[in-house]
């Protein structure tokens, strides 16, 4: 028993959920150890020099440490341009209408709204953010002085203070040597390729694959892997030329370790010599991996073409062998490369991009307004918030609000025992790096983790960073915490309140139609539609984009809701998404099982129950698109008519072999069965009038 069982339900769950981040993100510590360096550089330039602004320069270097080398020249690249054209923009504001308080703020607005505009349209929006932020940021100095040139002069150190960090930053990663995206694609391919060794090692001693990978497991892997091809071919002009044949290895790779997923009970009733067989082909396409080399079938995988593999097997040596056929391509087949757009198709079309615009302008005016008439130049953050918290749907503003709420406590609290127990007892540059860097190790070790957290993570710094180190000395006012936070409470409310009463964009109903939508490319995978079937991989990449979804919607107000009827559709939503990752690892299961015993002639009398369970499916979107309140369960496919179908052939097999085989297809279709059968109805009207589907006899 581990020293978890003996640990509160609160905080095990904590514990579980720290040990799922690590093993989910293992290079963060890398991240974590850049950023670390890169704020103790900062900071320590910055004091020295006395550069203003030293919490925007500290965000900027976590905003450009990235994971990959790719990601923190693009961001870099970016930030130098936006900062660039931000001050550029708020010092032509100020210089045409510093004496025309009215034109000011109008002109100010315009920009603000052109900005938040082209952040939504645009394919690089963080240059566009930055220069909303900026030029709003800039009316918060005007009322503080009565001499323009001063506030040329802020400006102009806001650029400097933006600019350096990013060239200390990218000197930093240089040195450090970031991974590099095709560095890690291959690792994570090759550490695919160990896991499924080790499932094939234990079928090959005819023990169960224990540690075979689970669905999440598999999904997880996919889009690892589907995400860092896309930085390799951004960075390598080898992987653009050559997209197709990479794109066709990840596959490959993805097949196998999903096939490995079904090797869990698979260690009886095996042809000698399969599982080796396969384990060589596997050393083989790392050993190909690792040199670059064209990946050629072992003579011990072809020997096993007349044998009848279980499923996974198959499924394993059919993946190889495709891959062997593409690896040996002439280089005529490859794509030339797409150009991408630069604005989304819809953008001078779709009146959502200029409404959130209107929103968050209002929001921040709101906000602007309430801390002048107030006199209150303390909480100036109830601006930099709403623009900070507005997103594309109601569920991520909830959802970033939460997070800059969050970070903004945990950081102000930290800031405040420092600034009461520990700033007066400290008077020189070694003392503030020793109280600071734990903290910068805090805020990038949680921002280099999953979006579900990474923004608190800067949020944690940054407001650290603004109680604690605006300052060229020790500080020991308390109100800068208080103002700070007070204003960020606001601006969270401010901007919450405007986003969900003008023009809500609620992610619900699209999140019902990307599940249907889901749901009928399983039911089309399942009948195997040739060339309109659904690649697998496609597939989990929207289950992901499905989750996602998911998790904003989760945290949308429900004010506009009844009563317990937000709760009810996210618990019934997550539910549908763990019970489709199974479903589609069943299916594929299925497939692979089919495609093995296509030789026993079983393939022909599946497919009508094969069709049957994708009417079900079909039936069950259906369902969920039209009846959004009262989705009725999935229609109960019988094994029956399979048995009956399949009776014969057993019957007639002389061998044991074939008669497993047909076992081996009816346990795979009995677990499909129950899987759909699982997929929850809600409601109270229709929910306990199951769907109805005829099951063919032919």
């Amino acid at each position: 028993m581990s020293v978890a069982e003996y640990l509160p339900d609160g905080l095990r769950r904590f514990v579980r959920f720290l040990r799922d981040e690590i093993q989910a993100y293992p290079g963060r510590a890398n991240v974590m150890l850049r950023c670390v360096l890169a704020s103790a550089l900062v900071i320590t330039a910055s004091m020295a020099l006395q550069v203003p602004f030293l919490a925007v320069s500290l965000i900027v270097v976590f905003y450009v440490t990235q994971s990959n080398v790719v990601m923190t020249r693009l961001i870099g690249v970016l930030f130098m341009l936006g900062s660039t054209l931000a001050v550029g923009s708020a010092i032509l504001v100020i210089k045409f209408t510093y004496d025309f308080p009215l034109l000011r703020i109008l002109l100010a607005a315009a920009l603000f709204f052109a900005s938040v505009y082209m952040m939504r349209v645009a394919k690089i929006g963080v240059v566009f953010f930055l220069v909303a932020l900026v030029v709003i940021y800039v009316q918060t100095f005007v009322d503080l002085t009565d001499q323009p040139e001063v506030l040329v002069r802020i400006a102009l150190w806001v650029w400097v203070a933006t600019n350096y960090p990013i060239v200390v930053t990218l000197l930093i990663n240089t040195l450090l040597l970031p991974a590099e995206p095709v560095r890690q694609l291959e690792s994570t391919m090759l550490g695919q390729l160990k896991a499924l060794d080790a499932c094939l090692a234990d079928v090959e001693r005819g023990a169960p694959a224990a540690d075979a990978p689970r669905a999440r497991d598999i999904q997880s892997g996919m889009l690892a892997l589907q995400k860092l091809l896309r930085f390799s071919t951004m960075r390598d002009a080898g992987y653009r030329r050559r997209r197709a044949f990479h794109l066709a290895r990840v596959t490959t790779v993805s097949r196998l370790y999903a096939a490995a997923g079904q090797l869990r009970n698979m260690a009886t009733g095996l042809p000698d010599g399969s599982a080796s067989a396969l384990r060589e082909a596997c050393d083989e396409l790392g050993r190909s991996i690792r040199s670059g080399e064209r990946f050629v079938v072992p003579d011990a995988l072809n020997g096993t073409a007349d044998l009848a593999l279980p499923g996974p097997l198959e499924e394993m040596r059919n993946g190889l062998n495709a891959f062997a056929h593409r690896s040996a391509a002439p280089e005529s087949m490859e794509s030339k490369e797409e150009k991408e757009r630069l604005l989304v198709p819809d953008a001078s079309t779709n009146p959502v991009y200029a409404q959130f615009a209107l929103k968050t302008l209002l929001a921040v005016m709101i906000g602007y307004v309430l801390y002048i008439g107030c006199d209150w130049q303390g909480i100036h953050t109830v601006m930099l918030t709403c623009l900070i918290v507005a997103q594309p749907s109601l569920g991520a503003t909830a959802q970033r609000s939460l997070l800059r709420i969050g970070g903004a406590a945990v950081g102000s609290g930290i800031a405040l025992a420092m600034v009461v127990w520990v700033v007066p007892h400290i008077d020189d540059i070694v003392g503030l790096l020793m109280i600071s860097l734990p903290v910068m190790a805090l805020g990038a070790w949680v921002a280099a983790g999953s979006e579900r957290i990474s923004y608190a993570g800067v949020q944690i710094m940054f407001t650290f960073a603004l109680s604690l180190l605006e300052h060229f000395g020790p500080t020991t006012d308390l109100t800068e915490i208080r103002d700070r936070m007070i204003g960020i409470v606001l601006g969270v409310g401010i901007s919450t309140i405007v986003h969900a009463t003008l023009w809500p964009e609620a992610e619900g109903e699209a999140l019902r139609q990307r599940l249907a939508r889901l749901l009928h490319g399983l039911a089309g995978r399942l009948r195997g539609l040739g060339a309109d079937e659904p690649a697998p991989v496609a597939l989990w990449v929207e289950l992901g984009d499905c989750e996602a979804v998911a998790a904003r919607v989760a945290v949308e107000p429900g004010w506009r809701m009844a009563e317990g009827q937000s709760e009810g559709f996210t618990m019934h939503v997550q539910t549908m998404l763990a019970q489709t990752r199974e479903i589609l690892l069943a299916v594929d299961a299925l497939e692979a099982e089919r495609r093995a015993q296509a030789r026993e002639g079983v393939a022909p009398e599946a497919s009508a129950w094969r069709e049957a369970v994708g009417a079900s499916l079909d039936a069950y979107a259906v369902d969920l698109t039209e009846h959004a309140h009262a989705v009725r369960s999935p229609a109960a496919v019988s094994l029956d008519a399979l048995v009956t179908q399949l009776a014969p052939n057993a019957a007639q097999s002389p061998s044991d072999t074939a008669r497993l085989a047909h076992q081996r297809l009816l346990d795979r279709a009995r677990n499909l069965a129950y899987q759909v059968s699982r997929l929850p109805a809600w409601g109270t009207a229709r929910a306990d009038m199951p769907l109805t589907i005829e099951v063919s006899q032919a």
